[in-house]
């Protein structure tokens, strides 16, 4: 098989897959960079884990950090166990690596795939497959600094810019953070911490709330008593939610679970903050604009930031402007079903999402592809990045439904050791006896929800018009012929 992608997702794909294949075959691992991480290759260099170490692994990849259970790794820690995920994989299969190489096409015919990858120098090979897993996941990049017409401004990015180094240790110039979301929170505390006293301002977009660490992963003893499951938050939000009611979920699930910086929490992007993070962070903050900037222009013997709404704010010149706005779906790529018509490539990617991590997609999907059950599951699918444009509010909780209600089928298609085997799980956190509970409650009531989950995610496509259900069933079949998709009279 090949496998496209060595961050997270990939590695995932690749640890199932060692699960199945035997020692004489093969997995051809392509990905663009020289080294296994995906993201975390690129990204700023102080990001941290947001959920305790252990949960972020491959398979059931124990770390050898040494450290608690709560630490929260580092850039170099999470990039240096994903090296050893790999090793660890590759005591069990052969990888062929293709490290510095693109797909560029594949072409699926009577069983075989044929993969051609390209090198940055323009070199050529075509790889043939039985099986091939487009491990996309979000396709993260770096950002750039913005572009903006002052020159009297410093315009970076913290993928670009060392927020440690020289130069902005030598400034005392303040400090304007753009965007709302985990990157301008690790940013804004960063800095608070590095440089105190240093002017620190925030550029918030319409701001966003994140799910309160401290409520999901508490310390010590009281995991055996307080804490909310994660399973639990999915059971409870996909129960309340009918497809119609995303405003009272939003209300109630911010105020429950939730924690914030700014006055407006207009996005919730699945990130986790914990109390002391924002305490840190609101007392460090010297002004939150709740605008979008648009640019900083020199006026004379001014340079103001000129926002969305036609405001605009003087700074004073030498002022960092670090853009922080968000990596996730930002990117427009053409929709592609998760699952080929032949039933040979399975694509792990935001357009067709079946769950709410490529991670666990990676995981659960490569199970199903092996045991022969991926084209004939009928899981739902759901146009993520599509749904985010029409409706934030709804968003995160059609895809906690179309997760909630997969992971039921996928639960009814797998021996149970899949579930056992999954390091991934959050709910790992807590003793064995609250998980038990908690899966056994789960086992008992699945199917009896499924009606309701289904009736919430049609809800949800026929008001937003997005594609959000099971595969046409010629896609499922594996029927080659292009088939009108019922759901929007698109072709698939």
């Amino acid at each position: 098989m090949c496998i496209v992608g060595a961050g997270i997702t990939g590695l995932n794909a690749l640890w199932v897959a060692g699960r199945y294949l035997a020692r004489d075959q093969k997995v051809v691992l392509v990905d663009s960079r020289n080294q296994v991480g995906g993201m975390w290759a690129d990204i700023y260099p102080y990001v941290r884990l947001h959920q305790p170490h252990g949960m972020f692994t491959a398979g059931n990849i124990a770390w050898t950090l040494g450290r608690e259970r709560s630490y929260l790794a580092s850039k170099p820690e999470v990039l240096s166990h994903l090296g050893y995920c790999f090793d660890t994989i590759k005591q069990r299969v052969q990888v062929d690596e293709l490290f510095g190489w693109t797909m560029v096409s594949h072409d699926e015919t009577e069983g075989i795939v044929r993969i051609t990858c390209e090198s940055a120098d323009g070199a050529t090979v075509v790889v043939e497959a039985k099986r091939l897993i487009k491990a996309y996941g979000f396709r993260i990049t770096p950002n750039e600094p913005f572009a903006v017409s002052s020159t009297r401004v410093r315009s970076v990015s913290p993928d670009f810019c060392d927020l440690h180094g020289d130069d902005i240790r030598n400034s005392d110039a303040p400090v304007w953070v753009v965007g709302g979301g985990k990157t301008a929170m690790d940013t804004a505390h960063d800095l608070i911490r590095e440089y105190p006293g240093r002017e620190v301002n925030l550029v918030a977009g319409s701001g966003t709330f994140f799910h309160n660490r401290d409520r999901f992963f508490p310390t010590g003893g009281r995991r055996w008593w307080a804490g909310e499951l994660p399973s639990g938050l999915l059971r409870e939000s996909t129960r309340r939610f009918d497809g119609t009611n995303e405003a009272a979920m939003w209300d109630w699930h911010r105020t429950t679970f939730g924690t914030w910086v700014t006055p407006e929490t207009g996005n919730f992007l699945f990130g986790l903050l914990s109390e002391s993070e924002t305490e840190t962070i609101t007392a460090g903050l010297r002004a939150v604009v709740m605008d979008y900037l648009v640019d900083a222009v020199d006026d004379h013997d001014e340079t103001r930031l000129v926002f969305r709404s036609g405001a605009t704010t003087t700074i004073p010149p030498g002022s960092w402007i670090v853009n922080c706005t968000g990596y996730v779906m930002r990117h427009d790529f053409p929709y592609e079903p998760y699952v080929s018509s032949g039933g040979a490539v399975l694509s792990i990617q935001p357009r067709s999402a079946t769950l709410y991590l490529t991670s666990m997609i990676g995981y659960f999907l490569t199970h199903l592809m092996f045991l022969d059950r991926l084209g004939d599951t009928p899981l739902y699918e759901i146009d993520a990045p599509e749904l985010l444009s029409k409706s934030r509010t709804v968003f995160p909780y059609a895809l906690f439904a179309v997760t909630q209600y997969n992971v039921g089928l996928i639960y009814d298609s797998v021996p149970g050791s899949v579930f056992r085997d999954c390091g991934l799980d959050l709910d790992r956190w807590y003793p064995l006896p609250r998980r038990l509970a908690a899966g056994a409650r789960f086992a008992l009531t699945h199917r009896r929800d499924r009606e309701h989950l289904r009736h919430s995610l049609d809800t949800v496509r026929a008001r937003f018009d997005v594609r959000c259900g099971p595969l046409a069933q010629e896609v499922r079949r594996g029927d080659t012929t292009e088939v009108a998709d019922r759901r929007r009279g698109e072709t698939v």
